[in-house]
């Protein structure tokens, strides 16, 4: 199946020069989004995850299906504030300021195995930042994967420490 035909392009989003890659149409379509969490599956399976950790939003309905068809649980991560109970925080760096990701502390014990999963790996900070949560409660980065890498914001270089798969790769 060749998901680039089911990935919606939007000029100029969010602003101009943007080339906006909307999933909403890849995962509207059953079929589609049925191959693509099965193939992630089929890439992970050998990684022998605890958990798989999705930050907010889009991580959420790629990590989620994935911990589901991996039988192991789903771990998420928000924007600050969001989260109930105690938080682990990691502030970092975007292109114009600083963001914050949270992860309840107790959600990863030392010693677990993780697999980080989004929709989209851009410049890599916000895998990073997911990743470096998740170290700081103990667990264990086994792989990052994506649904479409932006090869041409060479955010796998941020993430070089890791193992990292995509299914769909955008040279510009």
């Amino acid at each position: 199946m060749n998901l680039i035909e089911k990935i919606r392009i939007i000029p100029d989003f969010p602003e101009e020069g943007i080339s906006f890659k909307d999933i909403t149409t890849l995962l509207q379509d059953k079929d589609s989004y049925k191959y693509t969490v099965d193939k992630l599956v089929e890439i992970c399976k050998d990684w022998n995850p605890d958990f798989i950790v999705g930050p907010e939003a889009r991580g959420f309905v790629i990590g989620a299906p994935l911990a589901y068809g991996l039988g192991v649980g789903f771990v998420p991560v928000r924007k600050p504030g969001k989260l109930p109970a105690d938080t682990e925080q990691f502030e970092y760096d975007l292109e114009y300021g600083k963001d914050v990701l949270e992860i309840h502390r107790d959600a990863i014990k030392p010693g677990q195995r993780i697999i980080i999963a989004d929709d989209l790996l851009a410049t890599g900070g916000t895998a990073l930042a997911t990743a470096k949560l998740v170290e700081k409660l103990g667990g264990i980065v086994v792989g990052i994967v994506f649904v479409i890498e932006l090869s041409y914001l060479n955010g796998r270089e941020k993430l070089s420490e890791y193992k990292v798969e995509t299914l769909v790769q955008y040279e510009e």
